[in-house]
């Protein structure tokens, strides 16, 4: 079981660890449930995406439950998506993040 999060490909390494930091808290203050039973195994994958709205929308179709960050220091650009891990079916071709 783990969580994923998914972060822009653009942004520098440093970013991309800053980014899926903040998109992982704010998906543990939203999905307090989904947290603990994902808790339990405590795996986390970071992915990377070039359209990363794209992602994000295709996520929120499908109805799973997720978390987009948006960095005000970068003008509110979505810079990462944390999601539930039923996601993995639908984020299995996105790269390792690097």
């Amino acid at each position: 079981m783990k969580l994923y999060i998914i972060v822009l490909k653009s942004l520098s390494s440093g970013l991309k660890a800053a980014q899926a930091c903040h998109a992982m808290f704010a998906f543990t203050q939203a999905y307090p449930v989904k947290t603990k039973e994902w808790a339990e195994h405590n795996n986390i994958v970071i992915l990377e995406a070039d359209d990363l709205p794209q992602v994000a929308d295709l996520l929120d179709v499908l109805n799973l439950s997720s978390v987009r960050f948006h960095e005000p220091d970068l003008d509110d650009q979505l810079t990462a998506v944390c999601v539930e891990p039923a996601a993995r079916r639908h984020v299995a071709d996105l790269r390792l993040a690097g």
